[in-house]
């Protein structure tokens, strides 16, 4: 919200391993999960459990999905439904140019933080946020709480729709602070009014609109 300062939540020892499995399993799924899928399991597991449970969930939808299954449920979900856009700064300022200054901030922390992105890889996408959060929890953290009305907003979209992907959702959520009455109303209006200069919203009734370009298959 503009004028409000946003406190940095604190974090604790196991944040950066939450992240950074969640991170990994909201990926463009690939042709050999398999490795992937061990790595994810075996950190859950050393997670609390409403940070775990979740993630155990999603991981064992994956393994009993095929991979081209999931890949083209990734595609469906991710890249053609504005409501359960990846791209958090897209929550906040839609497609206007505020939207280029906040992916520039993006870069500009990530640099601070000596961390450089790919060339295919746009910062505010949420896996890509939660890895930077993985190797700087702190700025992690404050990222994350930032954006927290987006995140909720794409949380009860994947929900309504019974995407799988709303169990790691659920999971990102359980690492950052309750929602306070004012976070609580930042996520009704976002809902109601749709990012800046949008004429859908993006509440579970809105019709399915495409992103606009660029769009990838993921992150990565």
């Amino acid at each position: 919200m503009k004028g409000k300062t946003t406190r940095t939540p604190r974090t604790k020892p196991w944040h950066p391993l939450a992240w950074q499995t969640q991170s990994l399993l909201l990926a463009y799924p690939d042709d050999r999960p398999g490795p992937r899928l061990d790595l994810a399991r075996r950190a859950a597991a050393a997670l609390p459990c409403e940070i775990s449970d979740p993630l155990l969930r999603f991981i064992l939808h994956t393994e009993r999905t095929s991979a081209d299954v999931l890949a083209a449920a990734y595609v469906e979900t991710f890249d053609h439904r504005k409501r359960c856009c990846p791209y958090l700064t897209y929550y906040a300022h839609g497609d206007t140019r505020r939207r280029g200054v906040a992916l520039l901030r993006l870069k500009q922390t990530y640099a601070a933080a000596g961390w450089r992105l790919v060339d295919d890889e746009l910062p505010d996408h949420l896996a890509v946020v939660l890895e930077f959060a993985a190797t700087d929890p702190a700025a992690g953290a404050r990222l994350l709480t930032e954006h927290r009305a987006g995140l909720e907003l794409m949380r009860l979209a994947l929900a309504d729709d019974g995407s799988p992907w709303a169990d790691v959702l659920v999971s990102v959520s359980a690492t950052l602070p309750p929602l306070t009455g004012d976070d609580r109303k930042a996520v009704m209006r976002l809902a109601a009014q749709g990012p800046p200069e949008e004429q859908v919203g993006l509440d579970p009734y809105a019709q399915t609109q495409f992103l606009p370009d660029p769009v990838v298959g993921g992150p990565r």
